[in-house]
């Protein structure tokens, strides 16, 4: 896994990115710049630059996050218990380097079953014009 101080991860992300990403934070609804992005292509860790999703597997859940219902890879993401806001919830986290990307929902509308609800600021799109 990719370990990098605060400090330095301060140097590279901006203000946003590093609530976002280093501190858990999460990005205002309705706010982000990839929730509409109808593209070809694949969604990469802000952080890393791993990739995360494929916009084949991405959808519009209505949340104000960009969703998708499956990872590019079953190891790409790791899963932790968030119990904050008196909520029980699966917080969703880069396996490379460990960014805060949002949180998983059993309750998407495809086969997985899935709503991976994850902050536009915590991912970077490229563009590969693939179908």
């Amino acid at each position: 896994m990719m370990k990098k101080t605060d400090q330095e991860w301060q140097a590279v992300l901006s203000e946003e990115e590093f609530r976002v990403c280093r501190l858990g934070g999460t990005e205002a609804p309705f706010s982000g710049t990839l929730l509409h992005n109808a593209e070809t292509g694949t969604y990469h860790c802000t952080c890393c630059n791993v990739a995360l999703f494929n916009s084949a597997r991405k959808f519009d859940a209505g949340c104000g996050w960009p969703s998708f219902d499956l990872p590019v890879s079953s190891d790409a993401i790791t899963y932790l218990e968030d119990r904050s806001h008196g909520m029980l919830r699966t917080e969703i986290r880069c396996a490379a380097c460990d960014s805060h990307l949002g949180h998983v929902f059993p309750d998407g509308p495809t086969e997985t079953g899935q709503r991976y609800c994850v902050n536009s600021v915590s991912l970077k799109f490229d563009q590969t014009g693939e179908a």
